[in-house]
């Protein structure tokens, strides 16, 4: 079973995290070049495949990548981010607005559109080596929701995909009543990813005004606070998510 590691960063600012995020994926990109220049080294100098298997003798004794998995938990002062294949006309506060309003503003290099994150929304950035687990984004991006579907099943409340829209939703399938409670955006290089998933968990929901959420203009944002009618702990939300993503991905968080 994979081990993953568990950090809870408390309220970063969204800079601090994406720079430590770029870090621990560079540092398992790095691990993997060298145990592949090592791996190529052996099996240049080695004796000539066996016949039966094809495998070069002695090279079954490298093991995968030495990479690390880390899952880290964050929640961030109030700021647009805005993916790489993103509209900026979806940014619907101007950037005088967006300073009298103490919002940060970032372009960065995750899939998807704009969306907001700030306090009282649980972000998870899971920094993972897919290869330890399979070469399929798409089959990551639905056990990602799954998390949080499960998540959202402990409270009563019925989570969806919507087909076509990454993320969670409640009533996907009916039109004029379908909310988005949960953004899903990632990046992969060498097949480790970053960035993530957020979860409105008692999120301030008037931010999203100030954009298109996801770009998507007839669906509305919820958070589980306004679906609940009441603020739920955020520690009691972290050990659930905790739970069933360890579940959904067959790991041992530590």
């Amino acid at each position: 079973m994979q081990k993953v590691l568990l950090e809870d960063l408390g309220l970063v600012d969204y800079q601090e995290a994406w720079d430590y995020q770029e870090r621990l994926l560079l540092q398992n990109v790095e691990a993997k070049k060298a145990r592949a220049g090592r791996l190529a080294e052996t099996v240049l100098s080695a004796p000539p495949p066996d016949e039966r298997t094809g495998i070069p003798a002695g090279a079954e004794a490298f093991p995968a990548p030495d990479t690390t998995h880390h899952l880290l938990y964050v929640e961030h002062p109030p700021v647009y981010t805005l993916g790489k294949s993103g509209d900026i006309r979806h940014v619907l506060l101007d950037e005088a607005e967006r300073e009298k309003r103490n919002i940060r503003f970032y372009r960065i290099n995750r899939g998807g559109d704009i969306t907001f994150h700030g306090p009282g929304q649980l972000v998870v950035y899971p920094i993972l080596d897919l290869e330890k687990f399979y070469r399929d984004i798409g089959r990551y991006l639905r056990n990602l929701e799954e998390v949080v579907i499960l998540t959202l099943k402990d409270y009563g409340i019925t989570g969806g995909r919507s087909p076509g829209e990454t993320g969670v939703w409640i009533d996907p399938e009916h039109k004029g009543r379908a909310r988005k409670i949960c953004a899903i955006g990632v990046r992969c290089s060498r097949w480790i990813t970053m960035h993530g998933l957020a979860f409105n968990v008692n999120t301030e929901l008037d931010y999203f005004n100030g954009i298109i959420p996801c770009g998507i203009q007839d669906k509305q944002v919820t958070s589980l606070q306004k679906e609940l009618r009441r603020e739920t702990p955020m520690q009691e939300v972290k050990e659930k998510v905790k739970k069933y993503f360890e579940e959904v991905f067959n790991v041992e968080i530590i």
